[in-house]
């Protein structure tokens, strides 16, 4: 089938038909206006990390198309263990005329997504989802839930939001009067091959500085840069955080170049949690890693922290999934499920 030819034709059909009984105007992340149905029954996502904020609002399960693989994202894919029939993209774009068949109801795509102006063309509703601090994560969930159209989905949009604002301000008041001397330098590495960090305006930059450090990388604007060995040995970072799925400092190409970092001979170099995605990264879990890093990075002031309980509160709170101690310490650890 020439699907250069069939997609202006759905495109004119789509024109010609009234209106979707029910359906409803929804302003996407980048300001676009969607029709969308009354409900997004199913649901194609195309934003690894967006499955979580869907996960969040209770409507894993209209999840009929993925970008993840249960290889990647273990937890996601037993906690919602419906994403194994979904229809899997190879990379991160679907074949419109497989969503078509599957009768997609709205599809959910990241920023500058290369795929989207074909999936308009064949007359899915598409809406480009795009946050780099906490309100546009929160505005997005919102939006999220509007395009569910539930009032659970609403409901547990609000709900959130609203946990998210404590543990800010539960992070914050007691980071907020901290000096620059008393915040160690933070080094966020996304990849060791080849060496990628996030520098400034991104949410990594967000939750170091919320939880009492500064970003050594503040020079370097946005997530995932490449940059030289020898910046890092300039920045001298006090503590690394490397990326779940970056590997381990000790056994990249580094190890004997970083050896007389600051950090590596403090035995401050910690991987980074991930469970349903990498916490620190762009999903609902960035909640709990404000509370890891802080716990990190200050000890002293959140002696009563307790991380596994933490994790297992929001499991349950937000994935209706409960926990085990072993389990939520194997997600603190970087770890899957066993």
């Amino acid at each position: 089938m020439n699907l250069r030819l069939i997609f202006p034709l759905l495109t004119v059909f789509s024109l010609l038909l009234p209106p979707a009984v029910g359906a409803r105007s929804v302003i996407d992340d980048a300001g676009n206006k969607v029709e969308v149905p009354q409900q997004a029954q199913r649901i194609a996502d195309g934003w690894y990390a967006h499955h979580s904020l869907l996960m969040t609002l209770g409507a894993g399960d209209r999840i009929v198309a993925t970008v993840n693989h249960a290889s990647d994202r273990p937890w996601m894919f037993k906690i919602q263990p419906s994403l194994a029939q979904a229809l899997a993209a190879h990379g991160r774009t679907f074949n419109s005329e497989a969503l078509l068949n599957a009768k997609v109801d709205a599809v959910f795509v990241p920023a500058e997504e290369a795929g989207a102006d074909a999936y308009r063309q064949a007359g899915l509703p598409t809406l480009v989802m795009r946050f780099d601090d906490f309100p546009s994560m929160e505005r997005s969930l919102l939006t999220t839930a509007e395009v569910v159209g539930t009032a659970q989905a609403r409901q547990r949009a609000r709900a959130y939001n609203a946990w998210l604002d404590r543990q800010i301000e539960f992070i914050r008041a007691k980071t907020a009067e901290l000096h620059e001397g008393q915040r160690p330098g933070i080094l966020h590495i996304q990849s060791l091959h080849p060496l990628k960090v996030d520098g400034r305006n991104t949410l990594i930059d967000t939750w170091i500085r919320l939880a009492g450090g500064r970003n050594v990388a503040a020079e370097v604007n946005g997530n995932m840069k490449e940059i030289s060995p020898e910046n890092v040995l300039f920045w001298q970072p006090d503590i690394i955080i490397i990326g779940a799925g970056a590997g381990k400092l000790a056994d990249s190409d580094y190890a004997a170049l970083f050896a007389s970092l600051r950090a590596v001979k403090r035995h401050q170099v910690w991987q980074n949690p991930a469970g349903v995605f990498p916490w620190d990264r762009y999903g609902t879990e960035a909640g709990l890693q404000i509370l890891w890093a802080a716990r990190l990075l200050h000890p002293e002031l959140f002696p009563q922290l307790d991380m596994i309980k933490a994790t297992q509160d929001f499991y349950r709170r937000f994935f209706d999934y409960a926990l085990t101690a072993d389990q939520a310490q194997r997600i603190l650890h970087a770890q899957g499920p066993k």
